[in-house]
């Protein structure tokens, strides 16, 4: 791996990062740029993606079983680096397993972090939400905004084909072009007076160029990792009890259910530098 240190001491606790596939590499991205002392580990359970169709009962199980693993593995703290595991599975997670198998661990999302900013960066009051369609349907985007901004108007849009254009590097295509524009006039025929986007799904940063393309130039568009980034930047600055925990040795390992070599040839383009990874079994 250039410039990383490709082992993490035994006897360290990693920052867990978790997502159904490659996505979560582009949050990752944004934690060691903004928090680079501290050890990550990443898990990708490729195997079983995508997550963003499956029933919100198939996404807890998957989702726990990695959290166990995780924890298993020193981690005291685990991003669910994941829209639809953060949607379908971190409230119970939280609510009703932490306490059983490890309290004084924790678990965050990516979707609260998100929200509780996002008004912020709009002056009409109408935010667009480019999302998979589990997460559409989940209507967690809708509802934890409101829970910090009431007044903001919300309009959401399903980008079921997104996913695959990035997996099946498809991006430089007439096919991409299509299915975003597509997505988008669907999106503002919904909402005209939307000002800000948020990319709710850690592959469409691989997107961001094609889609800023074709919004308006008034818009704004917002990615995810660094507003997480910056969460948890703050998040352990009030948890000390937790920021203590947490290895800092700049350490990075990764893990994929599915294959290694097909992992790290597509995982680099998310993380933005080569990765090696090793396959797990859950």
């Amino acid at each position: 791996m250039s410039n990383q240190k490709s082992e993490i001491r035994n006897s360290g606790a990693p920052i867990g990062v978790f997502d159904s596939g490659y996505g979560g590499l582009t949050v990752l991205k944004e934690l060691v740029n903004i928090l680079p002392q501290y050890d990550y580990l990443y898990l990708g359970d490729n195997a079983r993606a995508p997550y963003g169709n499956r029933s919100f009962e198939t996404v807890y199980e998957y989702t726990l079983q990695c959290v166990e693993w995780f924890f298993s593995q020193g981690c005291s703290l685990v991003i669910l680096a994941c829209n639809t595991a953060s949607a379908k599975a971190l409230r119970t997670i939280q609510q009703n397993d932490l306490s059983r198998i490890a309290p004084e661990k924790r678990v965050l999302g990516v979707i609260r972090p998100t929200t509780e900013v996002i008004g912020n960066y709009s002056e009409m009051g109408e935010i667009g939400i480019l999302a998979t369609k589990g997460t559409v349907n989940s209507e967690s985007y809708p509802i934890e905004i409101h829970k910090f901004f009431p007044d903001i108007k919300v309009y959401q849009e399903a980008c079921p084909m997104w996913v695959p254009i990035v997996e099946n590097d498809e991006i430089d295509t007439h096919g991409a072009d299509f299915f975003i524009k597509k997505n988008l006039h669907s999106l503002f025929h919904k909402g005209p007076h939307i000002d800000v986007v948020l990319l709710a799904c850690t592959h469409y940063p691989l997107l961001k160029n094609k889609i800023q393309e074709d919004l308006p130039i008034d818009v704004k568009l917002v990615s995810q990792g660094e507003l997480v980034a910056k969460s948890l930047a703050d998040y352990l600055q009030r948890h000390p009890e937790i920021e203590q925990q947490c290895s800092k040795n700049g350490g990075r390992l990764f893990f994929t259910t599915d294959s290694a070599e097909d992992f790290d040839n597509h995982g680099s383009a998310f993380f933005g530098a080569p990765v090696s990874s090793k396959q797990i079994t859950l």
